[in-house]
């Protein structure tokens, strides 16, 4: 196999199984390293010995790449194929198959591990017709949240990515912040141009339950929001621990969902299983619309809307009301 081919697999592997940053960049790296260089040119310097020399380039990674130029699969691939690789789960596997889209994730813009047209290209490969690039909002400065100023720069650079793709559109987008006062974090006016607008909670999620549940009616309220983000906040597992749910009226807030024609997110990440299932059913009660998202801060991660398929499917929401079923030119002219 190509060596490209190679340790992109490997990272997307890692990343999907939310191993370590440090080990998955290793790999991203090494891809990196090896830039433009053809298939010939890369077993050339493995022949006459550059390619070990090569800044970015590790004992680890010079294996796999030596081993693909040799004609085979990788040992470290096959290992991962073996041990994780396939779907992350059997189940839910014919909404899956109806997933068009991903609207929430993360790049190097603000706290995802790479850049954006790596993000773009693997969620091509993965058959997404589009994927939404949506960084955090200036108040969350723990994750670089982009500036109005840094926003308008990311936009320019999906001009340019679009002119790539005749089969695959990045969308505009945000994850904004919704604030203790229940406004978005960011200018109406910038809110405006975008063509996905995700709000979350991020900050003070321990509050008292009828005051978040007034800063989620307002923010769920504004003209700009089209999804609620991982709206209970909670960690179930994983490196960072375990955080309880928010409170909050949750019949109310998702009333308001429904009566705004706002997508309530099944975020797929493991760690966060959000919303829970009775909350899944109370929106479904509620007449909600649905989004399956990976919040993926990785290409690797864009692999884990599996998890949430599953979690859809075996809640019966209906694939027709998740807005990531829809092509995209019904998705936006829903958004609008």
């Amino acid at each position: 196999m190509r060596p490209t081919d190679a340790l992109d697999e490997i990272a997307f592997l890692l990343e999907r199984d939310l191993a370590s940053p440090y080990k998955t960049k290793a790999f991203r790296g090494a891809l990196a390293a090896l830039g433009s260089l053809s298939d010939e040119e890369i077993a050339a310097r493995v022949e006459d010995g550059r390619l070990k020399r090569t800044k970015g380039i590790g004992s680890t990674t010079y294996t796999v790449i030596e081993q693909a130029v040799e004609g085979g699969i990788p040992d470290y691939l096959a290992d991962l194929r073996e041990r994780i690789g396939g779907p992350v789960t059997d189940a839910g596997g014919k909404l899956r198959a109806q997933l068009k889209g991903d609207l929430h994730s993360h790049t190097l813009w603000s706290d995802g591990t790479t850049d954006l047209a790596s993000m773009a290209r693997t969620a091509r490969r993965l058959g997404h017709e589009y994927l939404v690039a949506s960084d955090h909002s200036p108040s969350l400065r723990v994750a670089n949240g982009l500036s109005t100023e840094r926003l308008e720069e990311q936009l320019v650079e999906i001009d340019g990515l679009n002119a790539e793709f005749d089969d695959f559109r990045v969308l505009t987008g945000i994850e904004v912040d919704i604030l203790l006062d229940g406004e978005l974090d960011q200018s109406d006016d910038v809110l405006e141009r975008l063509d996905i607008v995700v709000a979350s909670v991020h900050s003070k999620l321990r509050m008292d339950s009828r005051e978040m549940t007034e800063r989620m009616l307002a923010g769920i309220r504004s003209p700009h929001t089209n999804v609620l983000g991982h709206c209970t906040g909670r960690l179930v597992q994983g490196s960072r621990g375990t955080r309880p749910e928010s409170t909050f009226d949750a019949a109310a807030v998702f009333a308001a969902c429904a009566e705004n024609d706002v997508a309530v997110e099944i975020n797929s990440r493991p760690e966060r299983q959000d919303p829970p299932d009775n909350l899944i059913q109370i929106a479904l009660d509620a007449g909600c619309l649905f989004s399956i998202d990976s919040d993926a801060h990785a290409p690797g991660q864009l692999g884990l809307l599996d998890l949430g398929a599953a979690r859809a499917e075996a809640n019966g929401v209906p694939a027709d009301r998740i807005v990531t079923t829809w092509p995209a030119d019904r998705l936006l002219e829903w958004a609008r």
